[in-house]
């Protein structure tokens, strides 16, 4: 089968220089005399103006062009890079199970850096991952079930629905199975109905042995931390992102393998359904010292 090309350019921007030029100028008029504060403010207002113009205009330092290439069965996704603005502190704080999705495709980029956070390679000397595992044995494995028109490429150009296994180090993904299978597997899910509607939906398996050969029956719980590990940080980029999931613990562990075609050995340990959220959960660091400042 041929081979499609969908480019998607991407600004890169730096900007420390920026905020290097501030600090400075801001420390030497404070040093030269209180009687012109007012420039200071000045100055730090006209920086910040500039920071944030630089957040939607390219400055044209750096420019570099991601493609995502999809092959007869494979998926070679964006490459990770950083895409969000908010703070750890921001997407612990807005971080809610989401339940309730719109009918809004996820964009593969954001897919792409769901997975890296997941399983991703941070480290390339061992390729150690992002998330922690017992004596790196890395037992985890993830399936992205994907509806119809669930993940959009470009404009008016969807993925092919069907089940996807991430390749942790291609940071690719590899068809399965073909067809929507959400049906299937919300069935298998007791009938929970987000993870039928959701556009993508992540499925976190584990092969048990490669950590309980090192560490015995001691291994299983490993095995459970780091499946915790892995979701979280599921929870944190989906919601750096603007996207919104909750981790489904309730199942049939054999009709949820048979349904997205595991492999022997895998077994299914959480169903993560990902989408636009209907109702964002709006909350503030002001709300929440409020909250302690009155149990004090």
């Amino acid at each position: 089968m041929s081979t499609e090309l969908y480019p998607q350019t991407l600004a890169v921007l730096e900007f420390r220089v920026i905020s290097y030029a501030s600090q400075s100028i801001t420390g030497l008029w404070r040093v030269l005399t209180p009687r012109y504060a007012w420039i200071t403010s000045l100055v730090a207002t006209v920086v910040l103006l500039l920071y944030v113009a630089s957040l939607f205009l390219d400055f044209g330092k750096q420019t570099q062009e991601v493609r995502v290439r999809v092959e007869a069965e494979e998926v070679l996704l964006p490459l990770p890079r950083k895409i969000t603005l908010i703070s750890v502190e921001e997407a612990m704080l807005y971080r809610r199970s989401i339940r309730d999705y719109l009918a809004t495709p996820v964009a593969i980029e954001h897919l792409s850096m769901i997975l890296w956070a997941a399983q991703g390679i941070s480290e390339t000397k061992w390729g150690l991952r992002t998330a922690p595992s017992a004596g790196a044995t890395y037992p985890l494995e993830v399936y992205i079930v994907i509806g119809a028109n669930g993940v959009v490429l470009e404009d008016g150009v969807y993925l092919e629905a069907g089940v996807y296994k991430y390749d942790v180090r291609k940071h690719s993904m590899k068809l399965v199975a073909e067809g929507d299978r959400r049906l299937e597997l919300a069935k298998a899910a007791l009938s929970q109905e987000w993870v039928e509607k959701a556009p993508v939906v992540i499925v976190i398996c584990a092969v048990y042995e490669r950590t309980t050969a090192r560490y015995g029956e001691r291994g299983y719980r490993y095995v459970y931390i780091e499946v915790g590990h892995a979701a979280q940080n599921i929870y944190l980029m989906a919601t750096a992102l603007g996207l919104g999931t909750v981790a489904v613990g309730a199942f049939y562990d054999d009709e949820v393998a048979r349904v997205i075609s595991v492999e022997e050995k895998e077994k299914p340990l959480y169903i993560m359904p990902i989408g636009v959220p209907r109702q964002p959960y709006v909350t503030s660091f002001e709300e929440i010292s409020n909250y302690y400042l009155a149990r004090r």
